[in-house]
């Protein structure tokens, strides 16, 4: 049974769920799935609890399906919950930020290819003024997002204002007022979208925007809109604005993300699970992505970092298969035990030694992949061997759209993969390494260093995804070895993939004024180029999990500080380089990695980190997850447990 659009799912499809007919609930979520996506992903500008706060909403949706009296009034009853779902994930969030000791973690930072507004514009196709008004969309206070979204809704017929307003809890009246004021402030966000991207921009508006981080505030939404009101050469840019109601009328719902589903929802009984069927995206979107955003920015925004408002390739995948729903019978798994995460302690300044990346070290210009292998460097002491364990439990494996690891080839790679957790992973290169099966397609290729910058290599870096890694530890000789002005030179060539792109990631002192990575951005934003997002590589020689935990802390907020872009965390371990090299063992590894990645959960800026890395060893020192023989390590099991 279809939905009857704006009206809401067919009340016998309701009134069947509501008696117990799993086959009517599961048609029920499916009708119901691209709407609340739509209300929360909006509300929420494509914040990486989206996921959470969908799931939750359908938890809720499930449990109290049954006492819901009139059917026809399920539209509205799903919008309300689906709206307090997004209140108390921001109040409990406000309050999160609150509790915090680091200032500079109250402030998120928005993720290049999760943005909603760039979304938006990708997957629908938006051009001229529709394009503008989701990208002014980003200038609302963070309290009128909820309400934006369900105008929007209203807007392209999806809801009435009577579900508006009883999803608000206000009169009608009321609820004239607040989408009066917000689309006041729409209309602001449209004149300050006109006024940075004209092109000639406006002489006096330029010393503003120079001293704009890029990220759209309150306080910087006032800033522009005084200047726009008093300057006549910005009041003219914003003649020939059609009115938002005709603009946003007719336009579908955004289509659900490739991969969108709902996990862990074994937690009521019956549960329900939504798997996406989709095609790739590829050639018929042309020019899409962080590449088609930075061909876009003329005027004042094109000298500025594009990070926080370019628009990420994730953006472009278009979801145009089916939903699948059937009830998952798996219970609920044991919460694995906790590791408080350390208190914030002062930590000496560190020299961190060269990071041990997988590869071999091949001539600073080969022209070939380098070939992964953990065993560049000899060891000088072996850990000290810990006693046999019985065989433990089967390991609470947790998923997490931030987890990763790096690999190599080993044997089983597919299955230690899949065993670990890890929604994501790289080669150090463009190539696969033969990974297969469901996770598969979160690889992230790198180009490795100079003699990578090929077409083939390029090629496959298009093909692979939305993002694109670049240059391993170009600061170290036996690694890509490339001077500041060689990565700037190849640079032009890497954005031409049009992938969310990082900084090369160096193996030490990215936080460190005229370090290589300091002098490779300033030279980027001289130069007008594009860096989406800082990729990091830190390796622990204090094996206490405190004091480590409380030296990557303190290093990755020195580089959030330096540059102000999301961060990856892309090669991690407890490894000492300061007289040969020193693994510590796996019971420390793997306490580090449990406190390591709760610590990490709470800087919002870090968006994925990789573990070094998948394959472990018996008869040699190392910090790997998964020995070849298909057995995991200690290590291995705390990041099973990982998010």
């Amino acid at each position: 049974m279809l939905g009857t659009g704006r009206g809401g799912p067919d009340t016998a499809m309701v009134t069947a769920a509501r008696d117990g007919d799993q086959r009517a609930l599961n048609a029920l979520v499916a009708d119901s799935l691209p709407l609340v996506y739509n209300i929360v992903g909006r509300a929420l500008n494509g914040h990486t609890d989206v996921d959470d706060v969908v799931q939750e909403t359908f938890l809720r949706v499930v449990r109290a399906l049954p006492d819901l009296r009139d059917p026809q009034a399920y539209r509205s009853w799903l919008v309300a919950i689906a709206v307090r779902q997004v209140r108390d994930h921001e109040q409990d969030r406000r309050t999160t930020q609150h509790r915090r000791a680091d200032l500079d973690t109250a402030e998120e930072v928005p993720d290049p290819a999760s943005d909603f507004a760039a979304v938006t514009i990708l997957r629908l196709g938006l051009t001229d003024q529709r394009r503008e008004v989701a990208e002014a969309t980003r200038w609302l206070d963070g309290d009128d997002q909820a309400l934006l979204a369900l105008w929007w809704l209203e807007e392209t017929g999806e809801l009435d204002r009577a579900d508006l307003a009883g999803a608000l809890g206000l009169s009608g009246r009321h609820a004239a007022v607040r989408v009066q004021r917000m689309k006041e402030q729409v209309e602001t966000g449209r004149a300050i979208v006109r006024a940075l991207r004209a092109d000639p921009g406006c002489p006096e508006l330029r010393p503003l925007v120079a001293n704009w981080n890029g990220i759209p505030s309150p306080l910087w939404r006032k800033r522009f809109a005084r200047h726009i009101r008093d300057c006549a050469v910005c009041q003219g840019r914003t003649a020939g604005l059609l009115p938002l109601d005709r603009l946003l009328s007719g336009l579908p719902l955004l289509p659900l993300p490739i991969g969108f589903a709902l996990h862990h929802l074994h937690a009521v009984p019956p549960a329900v699970e939504a798997v996406a069927h989709a095609t790739s995206w590829g050639a018929s979107h042309g020019a899409s992505g962080a590449h088609a955003a930075e061909a876009a920015r003329p005027g004042l925004l094109a000298s500025l970092p594009p990070a926080p408002v370019t628009i990420g390739g994730a953006a472009a995948v278009v979801v145009t298969g089916v939903l699948v729903f059937g009830q998952l019978t798996a219970p609920a798994p044991e919460p694995a035990s906790p590791l408080a995460v350390p208190t914030r302690t002062a930590s000496p300044s560190l020299a961190p030694p060269p990071s041990p990346s997988p590869s071999r070290t091949p001539s600073a210009r080969a022209t070939s992949e380098p070939s992964p292998s953990p065993g560049r460097r000899k060891a000088t002491r072996t850990p000290t061997p810990t006693p046999k364990a019985s065989t433990p439990p089967p390991a609470v494996v947790a998923s997490s759209p931030r987890k990763g690891v790096g690999v190599w080839k080993m044997p089983g790679l597919s299955t230690a993969f899949a065993k670990s957790g890890a929604s994501w992973y790289y080669t150090w290169s463009t190539r696969r390494e033969g990974v297969t099966g469901p996770r598969a397609d979160g690889f992230v290729p790198m180009i490795w260093g100079s003699g990578s910058v090929t077409p083939e290599n390029l090629a496959q870096a298009r093909s692979a995804g939305p993002y694109l890694l670049a240059f391993n530890e170009p600061d170290l000789p036996e690694q890509a070895n490339m001077s500041v002005e060689e990565a700037l030179s190849l640079w032009p060539k890497l954005m031409s993939a049009g992938r969310v792109l990082s900084s090369p990631s160096v193996a030490f002192g990215a936080d460190t004024p005229g370090g290589w990575l300091d002098r490779f951005m300033t030279g980027a934003k001289e130069r007008g180029y594009r860096v989406d997002f800082i990729a990091l590589h830190w390796y622990g020689a204090d094996f206490r999990t405190q004091p480590a935990v409380s030296q990557l802390k303190s290093y990755v907020q020195n580089v959030y500080k330096r540059y102000r872009k999301p961060i990856w965390l892309t090669e991690y371990a407890l490894i000492d380089f300061s007289n040969g090299t020193r693994y510590a063992s796996d019971a420390q590894q793997a306490a580090f990695v449990t406190a390591s990645t709760k610590m990490l959960a709470t800087l919002p800026y870090v968006r994925r980190y990789a573990w070094f890395g998948l394959p472990s060893s018996e008869t040699e020192p190392n910090s790997g997850l998964f020995r070849h023989d298909g057995t995991v390590t200690r290590a291995g099991r705390a990041f099973q447990a990982a998010r």
